[in-house]
């Protein structure tokens, strides 16, 4: 069987937080309540996606880069990562504000919890008038008056609020500390970890469990960066038919590119998978005769032996998703 542009069944998870957004606004097929997240492509042990076009429906991504190796994720991809894939994709819907967390390195992640760390960005799509997030603290900080803030349950004075807007985005290193707030509905990129530690939940109460969630503060206190940046929203040209870098990152990189009638992407020199996600209007993409359609809120990931592909949309936003 030949490699194609390959579409995933998306897996939807349970939130404490999660809204209807994902299912009124992006299309997703799901009849739950409260489901914060969609994974459009996954690796995690367990909540493996499955393709859902063409001759390989019903492989799982594990399946797949068993199968074709470097041709499916890159040579160098494959043997770096020795067969696993490196990222996370996923889209959002926080219908109440997150908990405050952060996440761990891979040093610290590979040693405690033999995983990968867990470095993220986040691209802003939809959002309620007052929505925000919680990211870095507000002015420089330490061990000791970090954990006399949580002791005196004042940590939210410490933390930085940012109002938030469509099209947006951030960079969430290992160590810093966010939150996403209500109202937002994002696209999301990570490493391949599931690794969170939950610092500030605001006492509720899980109505699936009936407990409150499980804090991790003697985990995070390891792995937070104390210092207060300057910014932490990452600006990006918005230049028609490229792509813009958006963020490039160790872990990843992703792109920008708003679509106005035809774009041709050459990818025959770079040996990495391109994952496309909609975060603006639909699309068509064009593949060895091929014609594949995108709408707002799908993802699809093109093989890394794919040569040429032709973008073609009225008005489309893009992100370009490679190691």
């Amino acid at each position: 069987m030949e490699l194609y542009p390959i579409k995933f069944q998306p897996i939807y998870k349970y939130r404490l937080w999660g809204g209807d957004k994902l299912k009124n606004n992006l299309k997703k097929d799901y009849k739950d309540n409260n489901i914060g997240e969609s994974w459009e492509i996954s690796d995690i042990d367990g909540d493996e996606t499955k393709v859902i076009n063409g001759s390989l429906k019903g492989y799982t991504l594990k399946e797949l880069i068993y199968e074709f190796k470097g041709d499916f994720i890159g040579h160098s991809i494959f043997k770096k990562f020795n067969g696993q894939f490196p990222l996370l994709i996923k889209f959002i819907d926080a219908k109440i504000p997150l908990s405050i967390q952060v996440h761990p390195n891979n040093e610290f992640a590979k040693k405690h919890h033999n995983s990968f760390g867990k470095n993220e960005m986040w691209f802003i799509m939809e959002t309620d008038l007052s929505a925000e997030i919680i990211i870095g603290f507000n002015k420089d900080s330490s061990v000791e008056e970090y954990k006399k803030a949580i002791k005196k349950h004042t940590l939210i004075e410490l933390v930085h609020f940012e109002k938030i807007n469509k099209g947006e985005a951030f960079y969430i290193p290992a160590g810093r500390i966010h939150a996403i707030g209500a109202g937002a509905v994002l696209a999301e990129i990570q490493q391949t970890s599931d690794i969170t530690y939950r610092i500030h939940d605001y006492d509720r109460i899980d109505k699936l469990t009936g407990k409150k969630r499980e804090l991790h503060n003697d985990l995070a206190v390891n792995v937070l960066d104390f210092k207060c940046y300057d910014n932490y929203k990452t600006d990006y040209a918005t230049t028609k038919n490229i792509s813009n870098e958006l963020i490039h990152s160790p872990h990843f990189k992703t792109n920008y590119i708003l679509v106005e009638g035809e774009v041709t992407k050459d990818y025959s020199q770079l040996d990495s998978f391109v994952i496309y996600m909609c975060v603006n209007n639909d699309i068509k993409v064009l593949v060895n005769s091929e014609l594949y359609t995108l709408n707002y809120g799908e993802t699809i990931l093109l093989p890394a032996n794919t040569l040429v592909v032709k973008l073609i949309s009225k008005n489309c936003e893009l992100l370009e998703i490679f190691m």
